[in-house]
């Protein structure tokens, strides 16, 4: 059992005791009365919290029928504590049991009128209320008719999100495509080549994500990839082309990039520009080394991708004796004066 468990068990079993005193002294309208003070002094404090705030924020209007539930409350509270009029408590009782479930029904549709809720999603439609209708149908579970109705207000996002939910992803994908050509959000491309892929249209999912590479060009890699899966060597060659000039960019900036470089030329047979590439990379890592040992690891890489194996092993040992004297110094430091004492230390 764990300790929340039995803190509610033991908080239980507490008050089960108070009430079974309370029933012993003065019996079961004495356990009424102190339930209904409680219940009502609840209300009433939370009540008052509430229309404190709300006049603080200058909402009068919702301050004002807070206000009106608050003295109600406390009204009920004095015939609780007084024990008096339990027709009319009953009745603040009923009162508030009728409010809060208006309350919670008015919520679970909340953009739709006294009339329009009951009223089916067919007839909503027919009367041209397409967001009344389209909240129907969704509670329906009915996404697919939801869809068509946020489509008719021009709803675009929602629609998309309806017919996701309906399954229909290749409608869902068309709809990211046109909010693109409208709003020229690159968002909206990296939404639509997701929902080609759910729908299992690789093709349109791999433009989708070339469009999108095109204007945020780190995604050429994954475009390549992409069309590599599709055996499209042509378009793969001509993404990896780009990646490639995009890595090139960035390594002149930030060193480490330099390995993409590496990797895609030699990916694309240029060998000569490979090498370059590379070296380059382990200068980068040889430099960051001096400063951080971590890096000896990406240094025995460079090396191997040069094909300096000896040079490689080299630098991997003087990883893993760094590596060997972080996990010493962990060890060291979790011994505690406490865990000393305990070993005779």
């Amino acid at each position: 059992m764990d300790r929340l468990k039995a803190y509610l068990i033991g908080f239980l079993l507490v008050v089960l005791a108070i009430a079974a005193g309370i029933v012993w002294y003065g019996g079961w309208k004495l356990l009424l009365q102190v339930a209904l003070v409680l219940g009502f002094l609840a209300v009433t404090l939370m009540l008052l919290f509430f229309t404190a705030l709300t006049l603080y924020a200058e909402s009068w209007k919702y301050g004002t029928i807070l206000a009106i539930f608050t003295a109600i409350s406390g009204y009920g509270l004095y015939l609780s504590a007084t024990w008096q009029k339990l027709n009319v408590v009953a009745g603040i009782i009923v009162l508030f049991v009728v409010v809060v479930a208006a309350g919670i029904w008015y919520i679970s549709e909340p953009d739709l009128g006294l009339v329009d809720r009951f009223k089916s999603a067919e007839s909503l439609e027919k009367a041209g209320k397409y967001k009344q209708a389209a909240r129907k149908y969704e509670k329906a579970g009915n996404y697919l008719k939801a869809a068509e109705m946020y489509e008719k207000l021009g709803w675009m996002e929602s629609a998309a999100w309806a017919y996701e939910k309906a399954g229909k992803y290749e409608k869902a994908a068309e709809i990211y495509e046109q909010l693109y050509e409208k709003e020229k959000d690159t968002y909206y491309l990296k939404e639509a080549h997701e929902y080609w892929k759910k729908a299992g249209n690789m093709e349109r999912a791999a433009k989708a994500l070339e469009r999108y590479a095109e204007e945020e060009p780190w995604f050429w890699e994954d475009v390549a990839k992409l069309y590599e899966e599709l055996g499209n060597e042509q378009k793969a060659r001509e993404a990896w082309e780009k990646a490639l000039e995009y890595y090139k960019k960035e390594a002149e900036e930030e060193g480490v990039f330099w390995e993409d470089v590496g990797n895609i030329a030699r990916k694309l047979g240029m060998e000569e520009l490979a090498r370059e590439a590379y070296q380059k990379f382990l200068e980068y890592c040889l430099k960051e080394a001096e400063e951080d040992p971590m890096w000896w690891k990406h240094v025995a890489e460079a090396y191997e991708y040069l094909g300096e194996k000896e040079k490689a092993e080299e630098a991997r040992k003087k990883y893993e004796e760094y590596r060997q004297s972080i996990m010493k110094a962990n060890e060291e430091t979790s011994n505690f004066p406490e865990e000393k004492a305990e070993n005779g230390e």
